[in-house]
């Protein structure tokens, strides 16, 4: 962590100073806003600490609710989200708290005596090491918490406004073309309606999303006619992975089990059945009491004797995608200015443990784009890529799921062996961890022509962390580690043998009037204020000199104009980025993305494409704000 480069700072450094919009921020909703966030779910807690990056812009959150969330249905964090909560600060926090999730145990009916069940398999988590982060189990609540967190302490010190519902909006023309109609629900003008207007409204507003309606965009699909009770309980038993995750598949039903956080809470999803033609929901109303029964007649011979429920429901599993996740029609000629996440775009079961990771990578997604169009960085036109890049992602969510709700929901008797279902969570175990997105082609994202120059950073798919050392203090560090959820683009510069071609490339990038750094950072700023720049040297870092690295490497930055000494890294002999990510030994660049997104893979030499791909994605810094 980086601090003091503004003068000397004894509080907690996570406290940034207040600036623009920040800076005596109003209580009450103003009447024209940059960006209005409906709902304080996952996808938009994450959105307004990513807003709240970019003090200049003036961004609201309105809940409905009167405060914070209590207890929250989901509780799955993945590992991408854990890499994600990295990027805003709060990750080893979250981990310390958490229940982590090292091994998923099957159970199965014992051939010897069906009425009673056995473990079956055993299966590591994340068997081929996906990623250096855990798999974490943590209440919904304290997720929204930690950003909460971050959203109040960054410069735009946004706070949810709580007490206000979306009533509705039209969408016309001028600066702050979306007219919104908001009630409030709370306090003394509880019943009063009012009118504002927006350049953007994101409905993070939940499956049931007005704002969805109000764009006239559908929920397509259906119900799987099963239906499952889960609870989160307090229980004394003598099932023996009680703090294990589990999946139980009995001649009575199916358990999905989870420990939660806490060394003694756990979460169980228990098959209730098929639900009939005609139902019209009444299994809804199926009492917490027969969730228990049926929960011991699936664990027998053990019982569970439940001493307090913290939570518990009854849902039938639903698969639905939204058509489009914006408010312009294919071929439209103008950018959207409306935008849904999360559950408003797509709905599935709970037992994958995705709704929540895939919602805030839907944030995370759409909140540096906004961030780039309203602070003149890029062209409205990136906006466009937000629902052309996230509803395929839900698609494969929504198809994934359905092979495991399924497979959950499935007899004993219907298994081709005992051992299936621990076999397809195994070999698809990089979707659920959060890895298997790849974005294509696109203004963001340029062809893989020379991916052979970093095979394991595949363009278009996030970019994987490894270990280095940095060479002005000799700390081992991970170079995916110090990319902050600030806008900023990454561009790493791995070296050549003899860095011949790094100090060529440092040279035009540093000094060129053609390149991103010249042409897109902003006069009066940081020189790293728009591209965080690394070089990554081959050697031991005892053989870099200091006075042989190139400026662009060693950035002056704040009033004092001091050097940060962050940027500049060596391969760790014990476990070489060159070789384990299978970087040419003839250097090369990797452009990642405000999202840790791998955009471009291209060689040392390649300048003139290096400057070509962000001319089609930023305005030089000159230019004003398209939107």
């Amino acid at each position: 962590m980086q601090f003091h480069h503004h003068g000397y700072i004894s509080a907690d450094p996570r406290h940034l100073p207040a600036a623009g919009t920040g800076i005596d921020r109003p209580a009450d909703l103003p009447d024209e806003i940059d960006v209005l966030i409906v709902g304080s779910g996952p996808a938009g807690m994450l959105l307004a600490a990513q807003m709240s990056q970019y003090p200049t812009v003036t961004t609201r959150l309105i809940e409905r609710r009167e405060g914070r969330l209590a207890i929250g249905q989901a509780d799955g964090i993945q590992a991408r989200s854990v890499e994600t909560f990295q990027a805003f600060g709060f990750a080893e926090r979250i981990i310390a708290e958490a229940y982590r999730i090292t091994e998923m145990n099957f159970w199965a009916p014992d051939a010897a005596d069906p009425s009673k069940i056995v473990r079956t398999a055993r299966a590591d988590d994340d068997p081929a090491g996906i990623s250096e982060f855990p798999h974490l189990i943590v209440n919904q609540a304290r997720v929204l918490d930690y950003f909460a967190e971050v959203a109040v302490d960054s410069p735009g010190r946004i706070t949810p406004d709580y007490g206000i519902e979306f009533v509705g909006l039209t969408v016309g023309e001028g600066e702050f073309p979306v007219e919104v109609v908001v009630r409030y629900v709370a306090g003394d003008r509880a019943g009063q309606e009012r009118t504002v207007r927006a350049k953007y409204v994101v409905g993070c507003d939940g499956a049931r999303s007005r704002v969805r309606e109000a764009i006239g965009r559908k929920h397509i699909g259906g119900q799987s006619q099963h239906a499952w009770g889960v609870m989160d309980v307090l229980a004394v038993t003598d099932f023996p992975d009680i703090r294990t995750k589990c999946a139980i598949t009995s001649q009575a039903g199916s358990i999905l089990h989870i420990p939660r956080e806490g060394g003694y809470l756990f979460r169980m999803y228990v098959d209730l059945g098929e639900v009939p033609e005609g139902d019209n929901g009444r299994v809804r109303a199926t009492p917490l009491d027969t969730i228990i029964a049926k929960a011991n007649d699936i664990l027998s011979p053990y019982t569970l004797d439940v001493k307090d429920v913290a939570w518990w429901s009854v849902y039938e599993v639903g698969h639905r995608v939204t058509d489009k996740f914006d408010d312009v029609e294919p071929g439209a000629d103008h950018a959207p200015h409306v935008f849904i996440c999360g559950d408003a775009c797509h709905t599935h079961s709970a037992k994958a443990g995705q709704g929540m990771n895939v919602s805030m990578q839907d944030g995370f997604n759409l909140g540096w784009k906004l961030g780039a169009v309203l602070t003149g960085r890029a062209p409205e036109k990136l906006l466009e890529t937000y629902s052309a890049e996230r509803q395929v992602i839900a698609q494969n969510l929504i198809d994934f799921d359905k092979e495991w709700s399924t497979l959950m929901a499935k007899k004993p008797e219907e298994f081709s062996s005992p051992e299936e279902l621990a076999e397809f969570y195994t070999s698809t175990a990089e979707f659920p961890a959060g890895f298997m997105t790849q974005y294509t082609p696109s203004m963001i994202i340029g062809e893989a022509s020379q991916q052979d120059l970093a095979t394991g950073y595949p363009v278009g798919k996030r970019f994987k962390s490894h270990a280095v050392v940095r060479i002005a203090d000799t700390v081992p560090a991970q170079l995916g580690h110090h990319a902050r959820a600030d806008g900023r683009w990454r561009i790493y510069a791995f070296a050549d043998r003899d860095a011949t071609a790094l100090r060529s490339w440092a040279e035009w990038m540093g000094t060129a009037p053609e390149s991103p750094l010249q042409t897109f950072t902003p006069a009066g700023t940081d020189p790293d204020s728009v591209f965080d720049v690394k070089a990554i040297y081959q050697q031991d870092h005892a053989e870099v000199e200091m006075g042989d690295i190139p400026a662009v490497f060693l950035p002056r930055v704040g009033p004092f104009e001091l050097i940060d000494y962050e940027k500049i890294y060596a391969a760790d002999p014990r476990d070489d980025i060159f070789e384990a990510r299978g970087i040419d030994r003839g250097g090369a660049v990797v452009v990642v993305r405000p999202d840790q997104y791998v955009a471009h893979v291209l060689p040392l030499s390649a300048t003139q494409d290096l400057a070509a791909f962000f001319a089609q994605n930023m305005l030089p810094a000159h230019a004003p704000a398209t939107v």
